[in-house]
């Protein structure tokens, strides 16, 4: 389905995920010289202002809002594009991207501006835990307690990351579920449970590998207890797209569900991490809102993609090792 622009907003997140965003604006002006399309570039000061922008943006009669960010980026500007004829645009710059990857939108910022600008836009559903919208993923349980510790990092990165999985593995205690779904009734002690729209978390993290982001269903991942032995199975699973032939792994797929816990905490949506009371409602919007992207992906092209993620990837690292160092060097 092709769309044509005549206005567009792109909300930047000045502060998310890593690399420059400098260059972004004269990408995307770069398309609407010469087209009659007008732009408006808005930059977020604080948390919640890329709904604000959002607002704005339907109200001044945008075509397209472009969510330049991470994932909690573009679902703040995703979810209050629903029910209007306005297309999301992303430009990924996150440390997961979880949506761009799902959807195949490069990574590379000057691809995912071809993309947006190659007008071709899919519906794709999102989803709602207790009136909270999220696009790929939410969960409780240890991945929600991670995205609570990874919040208040001041370095965020892969480093942090391994570093906040690591420390809570060791005193993290399994809670006891119950899960209402499609009139059945399951009691599960778990380690976490993840609802999933889209098959990732983002980094390529497969927690869900036949979830699809336009079925209408949710794909809900249940992870028993396991010990220390199990960590490198389940971690090689999880990438390379096959954790759900693990025998610690339950999957269910329905249109609804009920996650009933012990007591109210924390639950992430999309990796951001929120508090909720011990009863938490998951159900699907259908074809709830229309993102640009790649009309198809040739065998050349998705090479090229990975391997601009595999450069991207030990990119990352060198710098996270850096801001390591950084640190280490600055203390007696």
């Amino acid at each position: 389905m092709k769309k044509e622009l005549k206005k567009i907003y792109a909300v930047i997140n000045p502060v998310s995920g890593v690399g420059s965003k400098d260059k972004i604006p004269e990408m995307i002006a770069s398309y609407c010289l010469g087209k009659s399309i007008s732009m408006d570039i808005e930059y977020t000061e604080y948390a919640g202002h890329a709904r604000d922008l959002t607002l704005k943006a339907v109200d001044d009669g945008a075509d397209c809002v472009i969510a330049v960010g991470g994932d909690g980026t573009v679902n703040e500007v995703a979810r209050n594009l629903l029910y209007t004829d306005v297309v999301l645009g992303i430009i990924p710059k996150g440390s997961g991207n979880g949506l761009a990857r799902e959807l195949n939108i490069p990574l590379d910022a000057r691809s995912a501006v071809d993309v947006i600008f190659s007008g071709h836009a899919t519906e794709i559903d999102a989803c709602k835990a207790n009136e909270r919208l999220f696009f790929c993923t939410c969960g409780v349980g240890f991945d929600a307690t991670i995205s609570k510790e990874f919040a208040k990092a001041k370095h965020r990165g892969s480093l942090t990351y391994v570093k906040d999985v690591v420390e809570n593995y060791l005193n993290y205690k399994p809670e006891v579920y119950e899960l209402n779904v499609d009139n059945h009734t399951i009691r599960e002690k778990a380690f976490l449970i993840t609802c999933a729209n889209a098959s990732q978390y983002g980094n390529n993290a497969y927690i869900a590998p036949n979830a699809d982001i336009r079925d209408g269903k949710i794909d809900i991942t249940i992870l028993s207890p396991f010990n220390a032995l199990d960590i490198g199975t389940l971690a090689l699973q999880l990438f390379t797209k096959t954790i759900d032939k693990n025998s610690k792994i339950k999957m269910i797929r329905a249109k609804e569900a009920q996650i009933i816990r012990q007591k109210a905490g924390v639950m992430h949506i999309d990796g951001e991490p929120v508090m909720e009371p011990e009863e938490i409602n998951v159900s699907v919007i259908n074809s709830a809102i229309r993102v640009f992207t790649p009309a198809s992906v040739s065998f050349v092209e998705n090479v090229q993609r990975r391997l601009n993620e595999v450069f991207r990837f030990f990119e990352d690292r060198l710098s996270g090792l850096s801001d390591f160092a950084g640190l280490a060097g600055k203390n007696p």
